[in-house]
């Protein structure tokens, strides 16, 4: 590939969960491969998965996945806009890795939004200025009719940078021939202008039983399949439209290797609601023969070695969900007979004695589990870091992303500086919190502290030795690059990415109303 400056391209979705996150940082890690300087690029994200950059920048953890699949450092730029709900109708907004306030569904697509497209437009123009490549991912699907005069993420950025569209749809949900058409058929003439090609995701068996669909697409839109990626299994990393599980099935789609020892362990999450940043868990399901669980029953805690409470956006909701289900009960049972829990962000916030909370839920003064002694009272500001120090005598790194400030009134801290003082968190003999997120990741750590659950739960389990998360991760990255290069069309990306959308493409009527 010639070195022209900032080429780019979108990868938009028939649906939500087509399959536009990995393929974007698939195309990503295929670039960085090459030797192109590459970044990944989403205008606005609705998430509650999300990471600290650097800088303190709050970003969809979809980008900062895409942006290790480039191999560069994530910044703000990559996600101007994060969305993250707080309810049905509500969603916090994050402009430039800052929170500016609350917005109704109706408040932001009725005016707010459109006068965030400089800012983004802005952002996408400095990485082109930076990089050789910009690969930008849509949201939902480009045919959201009702939501087109406002976008910012879809066709808004792609006709404002001029970048082609490849259209990602997922076969393994089926009709998405009919996807396809009919997505190109309800844009307008402009947009459909810049709808390059397509490509099939997640499909199982011979692929020749699908090319006579293929040539009949193209026949009837003018625009070419440009690849047909096979059914992946484990390489759900870092979504964010939605939990990857179901509530009773294994964590992510993970092959549990055997347990070193003569014991498995087990670990429940309790699948709360607004449950954010639940990839925390996924360095646990990592570990040959520790099992990971969402639940939603206090029956299911029974046989569990370990109860995870993890982070939530509304803390206060979680809580009475907790007590709605039994579950809270339950916990404090656990932590009365000296059983391990872990709390993380929210969930740590909610094992403490009391809240108050006037900028989240704006309850007011809510009782918390009462197992840790904590106190945590909502700052109006966020805190974002990305904090470093140790635990269980072995290093960790974390990042934090809560309104919540806890005060610790006795336990012992769980996370110290290289002098023994307290950075955050408390634990109560099996009971543990903290508001770092990330930090099971941590490698020797995760070891140490699954080593205190097994011996806490009486389980003869050992860490395996040499388990490396972050190795994991560069071997899922590099399964998607693999992807791209061998299933799709390689050289027709190219072009696209260097030259622009092709010209002379068809109109597929009807278009937008």
């Amino acid at each position: 590939m010639s070195r022209r400056r900032g080429g780019g391209l979108l990868v938009a979705g028939t649906t939500s969960d087509a399959g536009k996150s990995v393929v974007t940082a698939g195309i990503c890690r295929w670039l960085s491969r090459q030797g192109v300087k590459v970044a990944p690029f989403k205008g606005q994200n609705m998430s509650l998965n999300s990471f600290v950059t650097r800088e303190g920048a709050e970003i969809g953890r979809a980008q900062a996945m895409q942006a290790q699949a480039a191999r560069v450092e994530p910044s703000a730029l990559m996600n101007p806009v994060l969305l993250k709900p707080g309810s049905d109708r509500s969603s916090q907004v994050v402009l430039m890795g800052k929170p500016v306030g609350e917005l109704s569904a109706r408040g932001y697509h009725g005016g707010r939004q459109q006068a965030l497209l400089g800012t983004v437009v802005e952002c996408l123009e400095e990485l082109r200025g930076t990089y050789e490549a910009v690969i930008c991912e849509g949201a939902g699907s480009p045919a959201e009719i009702n939501l087109r005069r406002t976008d910012i993420v879809n066709m808004g950025i792609a006709r404002a940078a001029r970048f082609p569209v490849v259209v990602v749809g997922d076969i393994d949900r089926g009709g998405v021939f009919a996807q396809f058409f009919g997505t190109t058929a309800l844009l307008g003439p402009e947009d459909q202008d810049l709808v390059a090609g397509y490509l099939v995701n997640k499909f199982r068996g011979d692929v020749t039983l699908l090319e006579p669909g293929l040539d009949m697409l193209q026949q009837l839109t003018g625009r070419p399949t440009l690849g047909v990626l096979p059914y992946a299994h484990g390489l759900g990393i870092d979504e964010e439209d939605g939990l990857r599980v179901s509530l009773r099935g294994a964590v992510r789609e993970s092959v549990v290797a055997p347990p070193v020892g003569e014991d498995v362990l087990r670990v429940a999450v309790c699948a709360v609601p607004l449950m954010s940043n639940f990839t925390d868990v996924d360095a646990l399901a990592a570990e040959p023969g520790v099992v990971v669980r969402f639940v939603d029953r206090p029956e299911e805690l029974a046989d569990a070695d370990l109860v995870v409470l993890p982070g939530t956006r509304g803390t206060v909701k979680a809580l009475a969900w907790l007590r709605e289900r039994g579950l809270a009960d339950a916990i404090v049972r656990r932590a009365a007979e000296g059983r391990p829990v872990l709390g993380v962000c929210g969930g740590y916030q909610a094992l403490g004695r009391h809240i108050v909370d006037d900028v989240e839920s704006k309850a007011g003064a809510v009782d918390g589990l009462g197992v840790l002694p904590v106190r945590v009272r909502f700052a109006a500001e966020k805190t974002l870091a990305r904090p470093v120090g140790k635990a269980l005598g072995e290093r960790v790194e974390g990042y934090e992303i809560h309104h919540g400030v806890a005060e610790v009134l006795g336990g012992e801290a769980f996370l110290s500086d290289d002098d023994g003082r307290s950075l955050d968190g408390c634990r109560v003999g099996a009971v543990w919190g903290t508001h770092w997120h990330g930090s099971l990741e941590s490698d020797g750590f995760r070891r140490a502290f699954l080593r205190e659950v097994a011996a806490a739960a009486g389980r003869r389990f050992v860490p395996a030795p040499d388990t490396s998360f972050g190795a994991l991760r560069e071997e899922q990255l590099d399964r998607l690059g693999d992807l791209i290069e061998e299933h799709a069309d390689t050289d027709a990306l190219l072009r696209l990415i260097e030259n622009g959308p092709p010209q002379g493409l068809p109109f597929v009527p009807p278009g937008a109303p």
